[in-house]
């Protein structure tokens, strides 16, 4: 890969793709076509720079133009039971995307250049006349910008913007923050979204050192700071060895090893100095070998590698010492560190985290987010959001388009070019989606919820099953990708583009499990429906879900008459055996696929009959019928208000869930029935929901009815995913739980009832209904294929049953099973493999459980200076 000259830097550098970083440069890239790393740059709406000592980075927002499925009720082509239930067209759909992009300061004007000649035409921007600007640049290059791009430079505060910066991603962002454990398995432990992120430190190491104490949105001071930063780091390490660009000082770093410069108390005690409690290893004088070396004409010259490792070590634990000292005095238990002097580089990342732990003895939490560089440039953006009534939206990132963590293991093992590839932090995305998503308000303990079953990151054998299993189906996924439009001419090359990505971010994930936060089936569905999207694919379902939509709805009527012919006892097992069975036309499992392709005719009945004879894998059936016959409904309704978050279309959604929903309403429950706000698999989707919805209604006076006094009510979740994640969904749907005193929530599917919200809790009772179409997965709770979970969770008592031990797919009893047994072994364990318990640790140390540091062999203890510090023990947090 050829180097670019320094001169030409900015002219050809800005057009660059930011995850191919050039050999032993963060701030060069190789030559490449602009629209692979600026997309939609010309029509780039708003434009922020945080302009630093050392480095500057720009953010801007853009409109992108994408196509999306949309149903419409209006019949203009005979169907095959006589005129469709709905048409489906696709439309342009506009979604604002945040930018970023990272250059050198001194290539400002280069950079203006290049602004100049790519956004100053645009309409919107022109509209704007004002860019925001922070950081120390924004004073000092005020003339430059105005006179080269001919706006008004709004200067905005820069520790105002550091804080909303970090306040934003920490909100928005899943698994932003991590801790670092240089020894552990795996070493990044994220902490997912977090609604109650305040307290906190915030250490921003940029040229120098920024140190600021954020007590809430718009409480924030700044405690302290040092001179002693990324600048000290980059100018000493370039004077004391050869090495100009500062990602070749931290590959030198890691290479090198300290101890021949720092004097460590062993070379001047012999050993441990246990009187004051010092360690052999521990750092007495950095470079302090050094200084005998014009004495000592015997003593080798020291390598640069050494040099680096030296200086990096003294500055970090300086650092460390000084962001320690001020979070006990303020009585602070989180530290975050950002800066680009962090860059998330595994060996610096591992002395900060080691310092904060040596001093505090575990009590204060080290933290490291996945974006540190950018904290200042998107608060500027958002200042400028603010004046568009940013509160109203929410953000989501995006996962086809942005970069992950580098591997640790593989720092040192690659070339510079591939490192650096792995290392960048800085590519970027994030959707803006049109309203705010707020967490489920039925959540039991909102602040412990994490969505996902099984983090793959942590479980060896699971991770290695599923991504050779997406491996395999992102195949298939191909190939209905180009069916699902036959007329397009670049289908098949699209549909090969999102082939080559899906199966290349599979492979990344091997190498690094912690790339993009935790590693869960949930994430790597999200991720091949952001692909999809990307490469033009916004619905590859629709006209499946179309016709099965169409079939299942004409024999709806049959289905509700043979219900109501039976005894309540009975009827309510009908409904439970056709919700599951409904739950079996899953598009999203392979051996499903197989059977539907196999057969035209495959119905509600044939998937009844393969389902798992009773007594299921989880059987609750008996506990949840004898609730809703003992309420004598409809005086006294078995529940208020009912929420199901439904699956799939087709005999699913019409022939399983609606018939369940219509039981509810004859006993006077009140129901939300919600759907994914976009296609995802073929889950139905909100827009066709409303549809379904109005033609059952009119075959059901009871549905009519309800339908018509707002006692059924349809609304859109807020999500996307065939999974589902109840930290973030629907403003409008939260609002109505709560208006409509909600009191039961129903969760269908593999995807919501599995791999997420298996373990979940809530404040009221609780139906998790699904049917396990995995052979895998079913074997590792002990079943077998079409096993089911019928799982009813009453609020204040122990949630629902475990699986079974025993082989139940063997058992032919039809009878009801046993009343539900409650076993104190979680189902997690069935799902970890035989694996200790899946805690979800928010510690990120390399202390043992009473907080006490060891040096692990790096070299890393801190300076003599720190055993002075007197430590008060805190209580186990």
């Amino acid at each position: 890969m050829r180097r670019i000259n320094r001169a030409r830097y900015w002219i050809e550098s800005l057009v660059f793709q930011q995850r191919k970083m050039a050999h032993k440069s963060y701030a060069r890239s190789i030559d490449l076509p602009s629209e692979q790393v600026f997309h939609n740059i010309k029509n780039a709406k708003r434009f922020a720079i945080d302009i630093g000592g050392s480095l500057a980075k720009v953010a801007y927002s853009s409109v992108i133009k994408r196509k999306s499925t949309m149903v419409f009720d209006e019949p203009d082509v005979p169907g095959i039971c006589g005129s469709p239930i709905y048409n489906v067209s696709e439309k342009d759909q506009e979604v604002v995307r945040l930018h970023f992009v990272k250059f050198e300061t001194k290539y400002i004007e280069s950079c203006l250049d290049f602004i100049n000649a790519n956004l100053i035409n645009s309409k919107e921007f022109v509209q704007d006349k004002a860019i925001k600007v922070t950081g120390g640049g924004a004073y000092k290059y005020t003339d430059l910008i105005q006179s080269k791009l001919g706006v008004t430079v709004d200067k905005v505060d820069e520790i105002a913007c550091l804080i909303e910066g970090c306040n934003f991603l920490l909100k928005n962002i899943p698994d932003e923050a991590f801790c670092y454990m240089r020894h552990g398995n795996p070493e990044y432990k994220f902490q997912g979204v977090d609604s109650d992120i305040f307290p906190y430190l915030l250490v921003n190491i940029g040229s120098g050192v920024s140190l600021c104490k954020v007590e809430s949105e718009d409480k924030f001071e700044r405690i302290g700071g040092t001179s002693m930063g990324g600048g000290t780091f980059w100018g000493l390490g370039s004077l004391l060895t050869s090495a100009k660009e500062f990602d070749e000082l931290l590959e030198l770093a890691e290479k090198g090893d300290h101890k021949p410069l720092d004097m460590l108390v062993k070379d001047i005690y012999g050993g441990n100095y246990g009187e004051i409690g010092l360690g052999g290893d521990v750092i007495a004088s950095s470079f302090g070998k050094a200084a005998r070396c014009a004495r000592d004409t015997s003593v080798p010259n020291f390598n640069r590698e050494d040099i680096v490792r030296s200086l990096l070590l003294c500055i970090s634990n300086d650092i460390g010492q000084i962001a320690y000292l001020q979070a006990r005095l303020h009585g602070v238990k989180k530290i975050y560190f950002g800066g680009f002097f962090i860059r998330g580089h595994p060996f610096t990342m591992h002395t900060m985290t080691f310092a904060i732990n040596f001093w505090s003895k575990g009590d204060i939490q080290p933290l490291f987010l996945r974006h540190e560089g950018y904290l200042c440039a998107i608060g500027a953006f958002l200042k400028g959001m603010r004046e568009e009534d940013a509160e109203h939206y929410s953000w989501g990132e995006n996962l086809a388009g942005s970069s992950g963590l580098a591997s640790p293991k593989q720092t040192t093992a690659s070339s510079s070019f591939d490192y650096h590839m792995k290392n960048n932090f800085s590519l970027l995305e994030i959707n803006r989606l049109e309203r705010p998503l707020l967490p489920c308000p039925l959540l039991k303990d909102i602040m412990g919820y994490f969505p996902d079953t099984v983090d793959l990151t942590q479980d060896a054998e699971a991770r290695q099953y599923w991504l050779d299993c997406f491996h395999t189906g992102a195949a298939k996924t191909k190939d209905l990708a180009i069916k699902s439009q036959p007329n397009s001419s670049d289908a098949v090359e699209r549909a090969n583009k999102f082939l080559e990505k899906y199966r290349s971010r599979l492979n990344s994930l091997r190498q690094n499990p912690c790339a993009f936060g935790h590693l869960t089936v949930r994430s790597l569905l999200d991720t091949s429906t952001s692909i999809l999207e990307e490469c033009l694919f916004p619905d590859i379902f629709s006209q499946q879900k179309q016709l099965e939509n169409e079939v299942a709805l004409h024999k709806l009527s049959a289905r509700l008459k043979y219900l109501d012919g039976l005894p309540l006892p009975e009827r309510l097992l009908q409904l439970a055996m056709g919700f599951l069975a409904g739950n079996v036309f899953d598009w999203g499992a392979l051996e499903v696929c197989k059977i539907l392709e196999q057969s035209n005719n495959f119905g509600l009945e044939d998937a009844q009959a393969k389902l798992q004879k009773r007594p299921w894998l989880f059987d609750d059936f008996d506990a949840w019928s004898s609730r809703l016959i003992r309420s004598k409904p409809p005086l006294k309704p078995p529940y208020k208000c009912a929420v199901i978050f439904c699956d799939n279309s087709g005999m699913d959604i019409i022939l399983g869930v609606i018939p369940f929903v219509r039981q509810l309403l004859s006993m006077g429950t009140n129901v939300i029935l919600c759907a994914n706000s976009a296609p995802s698999m073929n889950d139905v989707v909100y827009g066709e929901l409303q549809l379904l919805a109005k033609h059952a209604s009119d075959i059901c006076p009871i549905l009519r009815s309800a339908l018509a006094e707002g006692r059924w009510m349809v609304m859109e979740s807020g999500q996307t995913s065939p999974c589902l994640d109840l930290r973030l969904i629907d403003e409008r749907l939260v609002r109505t739980m709560s208006e409509q005193g909600a009191d039961l929530i129903v969760i269908e599917g593999m995807g919501r009832a599995i791999h997420t919200n298996m373990e979940a809790t809530f404040h009221c009772d609780a139906l998790k209904v699904a049917v396990i179409k995995n052979r895998w997965l079913a074997k590792r709770f002990k079943g077998d294929m079409f096993a089911v979970m019928f799982r009813f969770e009453q609020s204040g008592i122990i949630a629902g049953s475990a699986p079974r031990s025993s082989s139940p797919l063997l058992s032919s009893s039809s009878s009801a099973a046993s009343s539900r047994s409650v076993s104190p072994v979680s189902s997690l364990s069935y799902l970890s493999s035989g694996a200790p318990e899946l805690v979800r640790s928010r510690r990120g140390d390399d202390s043992d459980r009473n907080g006490n540091c060891e040096d692990n062999g790096d070299g890393l203890s801190p300076t003599a200076s720190s055993a002075k510090i007197p430590i008060t023990p805190r209580g186990s947090r």
